[in-house]
């Protein structure tokens, strides 16, 4: 008898672990965000989670300014600088995206093993 070893962490902690590792690996500008994706990308199992992980933070980043804006009754301008600056975070996160491809890929190439029971 045969078992998929099949793990998938949830699309927040992913998210997390992307912006986790790319924080801690600050002195590496040009591939902590690639290295924070393929690790979080691993964690959610899939290429598909793993891109909607890598989108949550702007998404996040987006509706926040949104909402602090229209706490202090600005809610026009604070969408439009929302959409600007969730704009800038996914653009620059480019490196998260493509990692969190391959660390999705890598997820999903891996679970189609089998280990004996």
């Amino acid at each position: 008898m045969e078992q998929t070893v099949k793990r998938r962490d949830p699309i927040v902690l992913g998210s997390l672990w992307m912006i986790g590792v790319s924080l801690v690996l600050f002195f590496l500008p040009a591939v902590n965000g690639l290295i924070g994706g393929v690790v979080g990308g691993y964690k959610v199992g899939n290429v598909k989670r793993a891109l909607g992980a890598a989108i949550l933070p702007a998404i996040v980043v987006c509706v926040g300014l949104w909402l602090l804006l229209a706490v202090f009754n600005l809610p026009v301008v604070g969408f439009l600088s929302g959409v600007a600056l969730g704009l800038w975070v996914l653009f620059s996160s480019i490196g998260v995206l493509v990692g969190a491809a391959v660390g999705g890929a890598m997820a999903g190439a891996s679970s189609h093993r089998r280990l004996p029971a």
